[in-house]
């Protein structure tokens, strides 16, 4: 846009707008939470609360760093003093102790999925009027990290006494997974040596139709932990439990590279382990070197002849004519040994599944190489991660809620508290587009009090424009 040749710095102006407004949230939140200090203040018990001043503190938010005071108290119990507290903080609960509020720390937690804590800092603070470090964000992701962890491990315990809160009906579960290996840092590397396998499962109830070759698995849920075999499969059940009703699943189809912990899962007989295609026909193109004798092996595989697939490769560890030849045919024997019932993929093993849901189908297994990557490896493998055991699983519990489209429902519990109901009241009325002409009340007219810049006076106009600023 332009007049006379002289242009206007369009992002100069959203800058100024930026910060001007930011402000002006800053402004309007002390002024709130002083007010609702105030209330407290004149609603307490006198014999138990004895007001001995005020103190400064902060909350970290979004528009930038908030400053209040807020009354301490002497608490008495049967004539003796127990101790100090502060109502206003207790009344905010974690955002108090954290000093920081819910939304900043979930836009913290969503940067921090999406990129390393110094970019996920960097880029929090360009989009916010808050200035963020990445020592800050690790310690976000780190304490949030911790409470989600044991949420999973109270939902976990929760499964395992068939007391599990999901209500999704399934018949038929289809559950894959894998291990990543990432490497350690500090005491983790001490303990586990330079790194250490990541053990990530994923569950779905089937997929629906999303592009002309394109399906999205439907009602997806995931987990990932450095912990031992029985710690994560109560960990992954705790999951599946937390949106699945298990009661209801007649059949579960389990799919993974032949890993004993993967078949360790199979937690009842309705458990089917089917051998991942892909892990299969790699070791026979690992092991056999041999172009016509790979043909009859992937043949008999093809045609589900298992009994005359072991003979070839009897046959063959026999004949061989060097000890090399001979022993990559006995690793391919043990593999298939170890795997025989899952050799045939489950949709050619005839079995009687119950129809899937409409607008849904069944598809074959082989989402998990790529859910790897997704849900851990793109965040945590390679670019010289380093990872400790705790930081790994704090961070791992929310690359899976991210991916699989939970951690907004997560974060929106974080720091929440109970306005008063007048307070509520006024942001609702105020906030109306309907009632935005009008003003309830004296209120707080902070386009009045706003600095502007000497530069942009024109800004000030804009300020006492009304309709756009009253609350």
């Amino acid at each position: 846009m332009s007049l006379q040749g002289n242009l206007i710095d369009f992002n100069l102006l959203e800058r100024e707008v930026f910060i001007i407004v930011c402000e002006l949230g800053r402004k309007i939140i002390s002024a709130v939470l002083g007010e609702w200090d105030e209330e407290l203040r004149q609603e307490r018990d006198n014999d138990v609360y004895r007001h001995k001043g005020s103190r400064k503190s902060s909350i970290k938010t979004i528009m930038g760093e908030v400053e209040y005071k807020r009354a301490v108290y002497e608490v008495w119990q049967d004539g003796i003093k127990a101790g100090h507290a502060y109502l206003l903080d207790e009344a905010l609960g974690g955002v108090a102790s954290r000093h920081m509020s819910g939304m900043l720390s979930a836009q913290i937690v969503k940067a921090s999925c999406e990129a390393a804590y110094r970019s996920a800092a960097r880029a929090v603070s360009e989009m916010t009027g808050q200035s963020i470090s990445h020592t800050t964000a690790w310690k976000v992701v780190q304490t949030l990290g911790a409470q989600a962890d044991e949420q999973e491990k109270a939902a976990a315990k929760l499964a395992s006494e068939g007391n599990g809160a999901g209500t999704i009906e399934a018949k038929v579960l289809f559950e894959e997974q894998d291990g990543i290996y990432l490497h350690l840092q500090g005491q983790s590397r001490k303990d586990n040596g330079p790194g250490k396998e990541m053990k990530v499962a994923i569950a779905y109830d089937g997929a629906e139709k999303s592009g002309k070759n394109r399906y999205t698995l439907t009602n997806k849920v995931a987990c990932a932990s450095f912990g031992g075999v029985a710690e994560f499969v109560e960990r992954k059940e705790g999951v599946i439990a937390g949106t699945y009703n298990v009661d209801e699943i007649e059949m579960r189809i389990l799919g993974g590279d032949g890993a004993g912990w993967i078949k360790q899962s199979r937690t009842d007989e309705t458990v089917r382990f089917q051998l991942d295609p892909y892990h299969r026909n790699k070791a026979v193109l690992q092991y056999v070197s041999d172009p016509a004798i790979r043909k009859i092996i992937l043949k008999h595989l093809y045609a589900k002849d298992i009994g005359q697939l072991m003979h070839v490769i009897e046959v063959e560890i026999l004949s061989a004519g060097d000890e090399e030849t001979r022993e990559n045919y006995r690793k391919l024997q043990t593999y298939f040994q170890n795997n025989e019932d899952g050799l045939v993929p489950y949709h050619r093993r005839g079995l009687d599944l119950p129809e899937p849901p409409d607008g849904k189908v069944y598809r074959r297994l082989g989402a998990m190489e790529s859910n790897v990557f997704t849900l851990i490896g793109n965040r945590m493998k390679d670019n010289r991660c380093l990872w400790s055991v705790k930081g790994g699983n704090n961070l791992a519990v929310f690359l899976c809620l991210y991916h699989t489209k939970k951690l907004g429902k997560y974060l929106d519990g974080l720091g929440s508290c109970m306005l008063p109901e007048r307070y509520e009241e006024e942001v609702t009325v105020r906030m109306s587009a309907a009632k935005a002409p009008t003003h309830d009340g004296k209120g707080y007219d902070g386009y009045h009090q706003v600095s502007v810049p000497s530069s942009m006076k024109w800004l000030k106009d804009i300020a006492r424009i009304k309709t756009v600023l009253s609350f």
